[in-house]
């Protein structure tokens, strides 16, 4: 990189620190110090070679940045609030440093309980979704409660204090959030909010029929005997670019799976245990993801046995269980939440009442369990930013799991 060794002094709040270039250097182009060198990453020295560079900011943080850019360690003396630190870090441009020194890459099986919040207000929480940052966002009746990485909460969201349905992450900066419809009312709908501030940016009202013209605009209309408008999950698939819808038991008697291809105006795959025959419910499905890397459609039943499908067949016929949980049986709680699915980095998860599943490896083995919190069953959980994040059913408490740092040899 053709840093020079030059060494640099700083006087932080009176105390003054001596360092190199070469750690400064380590901070990265978009950082304050990686504002101190030129193109060819030589250090910009001030004019009197023996002055200091006066910043009038906490010296202790600073000395514990130093030693990260230094080492690449983190470590926070009891003394130090953590909050002080972030803040210090973000306005020298190093807190990404911060966060991959507190923890490591995302890793189901390595992930470690780091901490339980208690929201607000009693009852039942709607959904939670990890945030691209590490932050996380909670939907509960007809507000939306905005986490930051550092799990300070921001001002609270809501569209017309309507019951939300669903709530996603558009960036970091933004969050979109659809809520019921009264009828003949020009409420709720889907609105766009700044995630820091709780803006309303924009509003999106669902028509089927262009406003001005009267003529029907790009819209889906459901087959004759199968059911989109009721659906529990929609997912988009990247490679393949076509969207799956998933409606499953209970919200319908029967379950069915599609993907759509929006191009085509066409139905390309499709699926629904119309007409099979239950002994039991252990069959049912319950949650549905699409899985591209191995064209397949991974689904759940309330015993957490998992079921897969080929999409690459114009359609499936059966489902190829297979069993991992038998002796979840006669052990339902009173209140059970049913399962719910998610991929990320090749492992595949599974929420369960009070515990997630993680499994791995091309026979899909469950190799780890993560149940240490309180608060009931897991109604729903997101992964992003490298972190788990679960929300519990009963006491509007949710978990965030992080995967430590591997040791340093």
């Amino acid at each position: 990189m053709g840093v020079q060794k030059d060494r640099m002094k700083f006087n932080v709040g009176g105390r003054v620190m001596e360092t190199t270039a070469t750690t400064l250097a380590n901070a990265g182009r978009n950082s304050m110090f990686g504002a101190m060198f030129d193109d060819n990453w030589n250090l910009i020295l001030p004019s009197n070679k023996e002055s200091e560079r006066f910043i009038d900011r906490n010296p202790d943080c600073f000395e514990i940045l130093l030693d990260l850019l230094r080492t690449g360690e983190l470590y926070i003396p009891p003394n130090i609030p953590e909050k002080l630190l972030y803040r210090e870090a973000l306005y020298y441009g190093v807190l990404d440093h911060v966060r991959a020194a507190k923890w490591g890459p995302f890793d189901g099986n390595r992930l470690r309980l780091s901490r339980s919040l208690q929201g607000q207000a009693p009852g039942d929480g709607t959904a939670i979704r990890a945030g691209p940052d590490g932050g996380c966002c909670v939907a509960h009746g007809s507000m939306v409660h905005v986490y930051d990485w550092m799990l300070d909460e921001h001002p609270p969201l809501n569209l017309d204090y309507q019951r939300v349905n669903d709530v996603g992450w558009v960036d970091s900066d933004n969050i979109v959030i659809g809520v019921s419809e009264r009828l003949g009312r020009g409420d709720g709908g889907m609105g766009l909010f700044n995630s820091h501030n709780g803006e309303l940016r924009y509003k999106f009202r669902v028509c089927h029929e262009n406003q001005v013209t009267g003529k029907q605009i790009d819209f889906f209309y459901e087959p004759l005997g199968w059911s989109l408008g009721d659906a529990d999950k929609l997912q988009w698939l990247e490679g393949n670019n076509c969207l799956l819808v998933a409606t499953m038991f209970p919200r319908k008697d029967n379950c069915y799976i599609s993907l759509l291809d929006f191009r085509e105006k066409k139905m390309v795959w499709c699926w629904s245990d119309v007409g099979a025959t239950f002994a039991v419910d252990e069959k049912r499905v319950r949650d549905a993801i699409a899985m591209e890397d191995n064209n397949s459609i991974c689904v759940v039943n309330e015993f957490e046995d998992l079921g897969f499908m080929d999409f690459r067949s114009s359609a499936a016929t059966s489902i190829r269980w297979s069993s991992r949980s038998r002796l979840m049986k006669g052990k339902m709680p009173e209140e059970p939440c049913y399962p719910k699915l998610a991929l990320q980095g090749g492992q595949l998860f599974s929420s369960m009442n009070d515990c997630i599943s993680v499994f791995c490896g091309p026979e899909w083995v469950l190799t780890s369990r993560l149940r240490r919190s309180y608060g009931g069953s897991i109604c729903d959980f997101s992964i992003g930013g490298d972190r788990l994040f679960a929300l519990h059913s009963e006491e509007n408490v949710f978990d965030i799991w992080e995967t430590p740092t591997p040791p340093l040899v």
